[in-house]
């Protein structure tokens, strides 16, 4: 199999210079504001945030990350209309099983870097050449090199259908999905979509709800009582602006740097695994990261990315009108028929916790079939990019079991 398709386009990124050098004029002109010190109670530090811009716009190289990237094999094609760039990795191995690796927000596919040598070539790192993949690493759709949006209505599922349709254009029709975050939503909705082509779904950063049922809660493990009390907590302010304003939060991520920067940092520093008087830099390091932050800058989507919000939120894809985790328990949450008439998934299921997950198994396999169930004491939301030996030794022991 080869990209033969004659809708399939390689893809090169070479950002022009004036975008890179527009980057760096902001970056020195941003505007800081005065604010009271309480550290990241109420959101990103300014001497934090000053230290790091100043290094983004000093030390950080990304035309040495440009090259890095250029060097794995990419592509674009259209599907209903939208442009879906994807990282497309072919394993040495001639028998390896297709596996597409979905993101999340605010993740993009430099999230899977570190983990496709290992998935792709395990003969080259000591493992089973039986547990090699063929990768298909796309940017979903809003996000990254898949922009610009082609209009409403790209929420999870609707990006499903489109990856099923690439899956079959790249000639696979036997393939596992994996997914975290927003890719823990959209690698199910494949399953449900295509079931006689998805052998497996492995999701990490799964979001599970009560939904009011009797005695639901009844003997909860002391772990998963925290869990729940943390989804009770949370802090779901950026959710609720990009679910119900993302045109208007839009603006300001797209004329600020330092405001992308402040927007996404804050979801690292939350969301990693980092001792805790640590930064996030300690977790994903701060190139990594800062990259990361790049590509939203320079393809204009922070706005664009924060659609899938609105989109599944409106379409109580996540949850009733009531937070995405802090109030999903709420009355609207429990009476929805969204979540209380949920189809159990038929695809086999592998389920990854970390610790930042608030993942209950009682409320996961409501929803999924799950055959696979793992529980780490390290690494965080962006598993693959925090503890790539672990994920990739994850996602082997699941499609082992579904191969």
């Amino acid at each position: 199999m080869t990209d033969s398709n004659s809708d399939i386009r390689p893809f090169r990124i070479d950002i022009p210079q004036e975008h890179l050098d527009d980057l760096i004029t902001r970056l020195a002109n941003t505007r800081w504001p005065t604010l009271p010190e309480a550290g990241w109670s109420r959101g990103v530090p300014v001497e934090y945030l000053k230290g790091l811009t100043e290094y983004w716009r000093t030390g950080y190289d990304w035309r040495a990350y440009e090259a890095v990237l250029n060097k794995i094999p990419q592509y674009v094609t259209e599907i209903d209309g939208q442009t879906i760039h994807f990282l497309h990795v072919r394993s040495p191995e001639p028998e390896a099983t297709p596996l597409i690796l979905l993101h999340g927000w605010p993740s993009s596919f430099l999230e899977f870097l570190d983990v496709i040598d290992p998935l792709t070539d395990p003969r080259a790192h000591g493992g089973d050449p039986a547990d090699a993949f063929h990768l298909v690493i796309p940017s979903l759709p809003g996000f990254g090199f898949s922009a610009p949006l082609t209009g409403p209505g790209w929420g999870s599922e609707k990006m499903a259908a489109a990856l099923v349709q690439l899956m079959d254009r790249l000639g696979y029709s036997r393939y596992g999905a994996q997914g975290g975050d927003t890719g823990s939503y959209v690698a199910p909705a494949m399953g449900r979509q295509d079931p006689d082509h998805v052998i497996g779904v492995h999701v990490n950063a799964l979001v599970t709800y009560p939904v009011g049922a009797e005695g639901e809660l009844d003997g909860l493990t002391e772990t998963e009582q925290q869990r729940l009390a943390a989804m009770g907590s949370y802090n779901d302010g950026y959710l609720q602006i990009q679910a119900k304003s993302p045109h208007t939060l839009a603006y300001g991520l797209h004329d600020s740097p330092a405001g992308q920067l402040a927007w996404m940092v804050e979801m690292f520093q939350r969301l990693t695994d980092h001792p805790a008087d640590g930064m996030p830099e300690d977790a994903i390091g701060i190139d990594r990261m800062l990259s990361a932050v790049t590509l939203y800058w320079l393809t204009g989507t922070g706005g664009s990315a924060a659609q899938v919000y609105y989109e599944d939120i409106t379409a109580n894809a996540w949850s009733s009108g009531a937070g995405e985790w802090g109030e999903a328990a709420s009355d609207d949450a429990a009476g929805s028929d969204d979540w209380t008439t949920a189809e159990l998934g038929a695809v086999p299921t592998g389920v990854l916790v970390s610790t930042r997950d608030i993942t209950i198994r009682r409320f996961a396999e409501r929803e999924h079939n799950v055959v696979h169930w793992s529980e780490y004491d390290q690494g965080g939301h962006f598993f693959a990019t925090e503890q790539p030996h672990l994920f990739a030794n994850d996602v082997r022991a699941f499609f082992r079991k579904v191969r």
